[in-house]
């Protein structure tokens, strides 16, 4: 016997946004939201588990059209335990919300930004999470992807300790075989955990971009605050723990 599910669409409101998933997402519920849209998380009766929706209105902005098809692309092709799956990625099929995408990923309960706002780490604790993200990061950049914004909220944990990393919308592959020279941008990663390279605003950089913000998160593990936490990158790489 075969069971066909057939999923109406159906428009759903949290936090004052409007979320058009069809009825195959139910009980959605606010977990956060940026400048590149909100991310809640719903039942997926397909896969029957909870996921992580994040909803992205990309055609207002070409930066946002770019950074949205450069994560789509990538995650499609990556395929490890400590990086975020891509589940699905769809637009409504309700004409005038047809701007929107949605993306469908694991649902993981928590990060280790919000982690590290209520709890002091342990050891054992610090040296696990870095293992795993230094394993993914191996992963990333065996690749030749750089990541380029590798930060604690982009650090996505469960209740047993199962650590993925998230966020490809900054994400440049790196061919070593290409002249990269005035092809990479140097605005990228957040402030805090940018690579002395990225400030003195060379376009020419490699994948170590990535393990300087390892060493940033890694820092902040141990101490609970934020390495770098400057607003001028003068001040972040001589100021440690006194640029606020």
């Amino acid at each position: 016997m075969v069971f066909i599910l057939f999923f109406f669409w159906r428009r759903s409101t949290v936090n004052g946004q409007v979320f058009s998933v069809g009825s195959r997402f139910t009980d959605l519920s606010y977990i956060g939201e940026g400048s590149y849209g909100m991310v809640v998380s719903a039942f997926d009766h397909k896969r029957n588990e909870m996921v992580a929706i994040k909803k992205i209105m990309p055609f207002e902005h070409q930066t946002y059209c770019q950074r949205t098809y450069r994560e789509i692309h990538i995650l499609r092709h990556f395929d490890h335990e400590n990086i975020i799956p891509l589940y699905d990625a769809f637009t409504s099929e309700i004409f005038e919300d047809m701007k929107e995408i949605y993306i469908v990923e694991k649902f993981m309960e928590t990060d280790l930004y919000k982690l590290l706002k209520v709890q002091k780490l342990s050891a054992d604790h610090i040296c696990y999470f870095l293992y795993q993200i230094l394993r993914g990061l191996k992963y990333i950049h065996s690749a030749n992807v750089l990541h380029r914004d590798l930060k604690p909220s982009n650090i996505l944990l469960n209740r047993m300790c199962d650590l993925r990393i998230c966020d490809f919308g900054l994400a440049r592959i790196a061919d070593p075989e290409c002249d990269q020279a005035g092809l990479l941008t140097e605005y990228v990663a957040t402030r805090w955990y940018r690579a002395p390279e990225i400030m003195l605003t060379s376009k020419i950089y490699t994948k170590a971009i990535d393990l300087w913000s390892v060493g940033c998160i890694l820092a902040e593990m141990y101490s609970n605050r934020v390495l770098f936490p400057g607003k001028h990158y003068v001040r972040n790489l001589f100021n440690p723990h006194k640029t606020r």
